[in-house]
């Protein structure tokens, strides 16, 4: 089977909350990842032949095919089609997978995969909550097939987080202390220039707006989520504004084009298991990648597992064994914001360059998907 290979990777600042992006257009978010990388690539814009766009919500500015309309609000050529991509906050990291198993087919040579997401705007679960007017107040209680099976209450994932934090006997403490690894880890990566390479500034922002000055003194002040819990907001990823792309190309268009490859795919997988449990599913979708690549976990060099609330990657470090030195290595979401539909490529835009900046070999990028579900992509530096 013919390979596929990245090429080129890009993100936007994350943007806080109502912060520096909160007030540009979706597609205008997603457009200026899609123009900075046809930029600085030589391949004509209408030689591009798919834009495969992670987004979740697609309501409002975010509805009617986001990923189309983002390549034409770049002011690029109408020739080129794109579809929208909904694998919850997968989302974009599927967007890879359907990229390359297009190259990989033969069936294309050139594919961008991404994702936008505008959370200030449209925020977390407005299409979930849309046809409340219409009698429906969520996907799921409707559904006799649904209820029957997984009873009327609809799955949370703050409900799974905490079931996940007891079950594996993860205090607040011990998630707070992982917190505070995530911001401090983030800060040294901006002030060591580490994000310089893959950050197209916008709007005025030239750099993530997320990362706090927080200490554990401040974060044990917080109330948790829950009476009697020990999830709070600051052992969860932030709600943020965000874009990011990656180009994705056939050996044929490396040669045709003449670029240079910088990583190329070398596994793509993707599991479920209980919706319930929602956020553990990378714990299987690991080992059943390793299983699947031949690979172990030895193998590789930098993991990158979002952070959607500090209980997620502790779990997962806990079962599979891996070096917490090597997870995460700039901090994650908790301090550099979850994007949703972005995050996918955001997280494989920063896993490649920490790959290059280290000198690493293989880096192994996995996330917590609504649905208990989660995608396993591998990576090698070229």
């Amino acid at each position: 089977m013919a390979d596929a290979y990245i090429v080129d990777a890009v993100r936007s600042p994350t943007g806080r909350r109502k912060g520096g992006l909160s007030d540009v257009h979706g597609a205008d978010l997603g457009a200026h990842v899609l123009k900075t990388l046809v930029d600085r690539n030589d391949i004509p814009d209408d030689e591009y032949e798919d834009v495969i766009f992670g987004c979740v919500d697609t309501i409002g500015p975010l509805a009617g095919d986001i990923a189309r309309t983002c390549w034409l609000a770049a002011g690029l050529s109408d020739v080129v089609p794109g579809t929208t991509v909904d694998r919850q906050c997968g989302s974009s990291q599927q967007a890879v997978h359907f990229a390359a198993q297009a190259i990989m087919s033969g069936v294309n040579d050139v594919v961008v995969a991404g994702g936008v997401q505008t959370m200030t705007q449209i925020p977390i679960s407005s299409a979930m909550l849309a046809a409340q007017p219409m009698g429906f107040p969520d996907p799921f209680s409707g559904s006799p097939g649904w209820v029957a099976r997984y009873g009327a209450e609809p799955p949370s994932q703050f409900t799974s987080a905490q079931m996940i934090a007891d079950k594996w006997k993860i205090s607040r403490e011990k998630m707070e202390e992982f917190a505070l690894r995530s911001h401090t880890l983030a800060q040294q990566a901006i002030d060591g220039g580490r994000f310089d390479r893959e950050v197209a500034p916008l709007n005025g922002v030239d750099m993530d707006e997320t990362v706090r000055n927080t200490s554990m003194e401040k974060m044990a002040e917080l109330e948790p989520l829950a009476e009697g819990g020990t999830i709070t907001a600051a052992v969860s990823s932030q709600t943020c504004d965000g874009s990011s792309a990656v180009l994705v190309v056939s050996e044929e268009a490396l040669k045709r084009y003449n670029l240079t490859p910088r990583a190329r795919i070398v596994h793509m997988s993707v599991r479920a298991e209980d919706p319930i449990w929602m956020l553990t599913a990378p714990i299987p979708a690991t080992e059943h990648a390793m299983k699947k690549s031949g690979m172990k976990l030895e193998d590789i060099d930098l993991v990158e597992i979002n952070e959607a609330f500090a209980s997620v990657p502790m779990a997962w470090l806990m079962e599979t064994g891996y070096p917490l030195e090597k997870t995460n290595v700039n901090g994650g979401a908790i301090a550099l914001g979850h994007p949703l539909g972005a995050t996918g490529t955001k997280l494989m835009t920063t896993l490649l360059h920490e790959l290059e900046r280290s000198g690493g070999k293989y880096g192994l990028q996995t996330m917590c998907e609504g649905g208990g579900q989660a995608n396993v992509t591998i990576l090698e530096r070229l």
